[in-house]
């Protein structure tokens, strides 16, 4: 049920997570389209992991994956499913550590999730959604597949600022298409 590549392990968060997912989500520019505030204290970061060390994928609501680079066994970033209650449908959103992005890790953790998600649980469809501005989660979410569906206009009051939402989604049968 985690989800490997050849490069990153997606795994159950652990204690030792904690100060790297301080460092990453403290970042101001890792924050700026994301809902928490910043700086994220270590004493913050420590509830958070035991919350999402907790969780389980296989049960309706949010899971958090650790994405892990095997090669240092450094925590770079993490992603987060969404089970609908039906378990036929799911939401995903994804955060990478700023020194770590550029390299496709976050293209190769959403796409193990999408394949585990569409190959062994049946999922039929996932969605996504990101801050209009945030130019850089939208190309990726395009380039695993996504489709964009919308854009809601000043939907999420954020950090004091009305932002505008885009929708997009990913059927199975897409998916597929696109798999080799």
């Amino acid at each position: 049920m985690f989800p490997q590549t050849e490069r990153l392990s997606l795994r159950r968060f652990r204690p030792e997570d904690a100060p790297a997912l301080a460092a990453y989500r403290s970042d101001p520019a890792v924050a700026r389209y994301q809902s928490w505030d910043h700086p994220l204290p270590v004493e913050a970061a420590e509830a958070l992991v035991r919350s999402y060390a907790a969780g389980d994928p296989g049960e309706p609501g949010w899971f958090q994956y650790a994405v892990e680079l095997k090669s240092e066994g450094a925590l770079v970033g993490d992603v987060g499913v969404c089970l609908h209650e039906n378990r036929m449908q799911a939401e995903i959103g994804f955060t990478l550590a700023p020194g770590r992005q550029g390299h496709g890790y976050a293209t190769e953790a959403i796409g193990a999730v999408l394949r585990e998600l569409f190959e062994e649980r049946g999922v039929h469809r996932v969605s996504a959604e990101c801050d209009a501005r945030n130019l850089a989660s939208a190309r990726l979410l395009e380039r695993v597949g996504f489709q964009r569906e919308g854009l809601r206009p000043e939907f999420t009051w954020l950090k004091g600022e009305w932002t505008d939402d885009l929708l997009f989604g990913l059927l199975a049968e897409r998916w597929r298409a696109l798999t080799p």
